[in-house]
């Protein structure tokens, strides 16, 4: 698989590479990263030939939108494509923090799925970017909040994409049943599924993925590593940004065991096996520095046998009918 292959986007007319750079590590998740690095990452995968980037207000509390502009917006602008995301406005006072964030600012973010938000919150991040326009808006993280998210969001979103401000509507979550509610009520054009559709978690592939298919609505795959347990499955690793328990320990270790005997990194099968259902048009993965994103477009270039695929599942490490490339 090529990593720079561009690939349309559902019914929109925007296309993503099949590989993209999720932004959220430059934002200072866990640790620090300093505004050079962040910056030399986004260029390091610009360099590299990838063409999809995904930001968010969240990440950092501006930070990672702020340093990604300061590099996409020196590029041609319809050369790529970039997603952000809604439901989460800056404000002084904020109060959803969260810990993840090692770089302080003076704003934190506050749920907020009006309407009124969700075009305030396009414009601020237009601002932060330096950029003129979005192409996918993600509804971010509803998952307590479906109804205002299709009452306020949802709307809002529709309303900028039928103005051509964006060019496509999606919603993000770590969850498959919420993202099923909204595909099913709205007309979106895309969704961002974190961390359940990976080797150690196919809950995507029980309802979401076949109703994208059906639908024409396309999924983009994130948190394939599950926090990074699949990257090094060693005690200590995360698992959606927890220490990882010993069962999750044992069974990535024999996913990797599998891998070793075919001569495959762990993370090479990892950051490709989304790709194997039809409905997954990119796979987005975190980089925190040139390093990382160079060794995630190695990964997913790495050549699979398909007997590895058919050696996990005869281990009982995939069930029969999970489709893989």
């Amino acid at each position: 698989m090529q990593a720079t292959e561009r690939v349309p986007l559902g019914r929109t007319g925007v296309t993503v590479t099949r590989l993209g750079l999720g932004l959220a590590p430059i934002g200072g998740l866990f640790t620090a990263v300093g505004d050079d690095i962040g910056r030399a990452t986004v260029e390091a995968a610009w360099d590299l030939g990838l063409r999809y980037f995904d930001t968010a207000p969240l990440y950092g509390c501006g930070l990672s939108e702020r340093r990604a502009g300061t590099v996409l917006a020196g590029r041609p602008r319809d050369e790529f494509t970039l997603s952000t995301k809604v439901g989460r406005l800056l404000v002084p006072d904020g109060r959803d923090r969260q810990e993840f964030w090692a770089e302080s600012t003076d704003l934190a973010p506050v749920f907020d799925f009006s309407a009124a938000g969700v075009r305030r919150s396009h414009a601020e991040s237009l601002e932060r970017l330096t950029l003129d326009r979005i192409d996918i808006a993600h509804i971010h993280d509803p998952d307590d909040h479906l109804t205002e998210a299709m009452t306020g969001a949802y709307p809002a979103l529709a309303e900028l994409r039928d103005a051509g401000e964006i060019g496509a509507v999606s919603a993000g979550m770590n969850q498959a049943p919420g993202l099923v509610t909204l595909v099913r009520e709205g007309d979106f054009d895309c969704v961002m599924l974190a961390g359940r559709y990976t080797l150690l978690d196919q809950s995507g592939l029980a309802e979401l993925l076949p109703l994208c298919a059906r639908r024409g609505v396309a999924v983009l795959a994130a948190g394939v590593y599950n926090s990074g347990l699949l990257a090094d499955p060693r005690p200590g690793a995360h698992y959606d940004y927890a220490p990882a328990d010993r069962t999750l320990l044992d069974r990535a270790a024999a996913i990797r065991a599998v891998c070793d005997r075919h001569g495959v990194p762990l993370r090479a099968a990892a950051i490709q096996f989304p790709l194997g259902h039809p409905a997954v048009a990119s796979v987005v993965i975190g980089a925190r520095d040139p390093g990382q994103i160079a060794d995630n477009v190695a990964m997913f270039q790495w050549d699979v046998p398909g007997a590895l695929w058919a050696d996990l599942k005869a281990e009982g490490l995939l069930a029969e009918e999970v489709p893989t490339p």
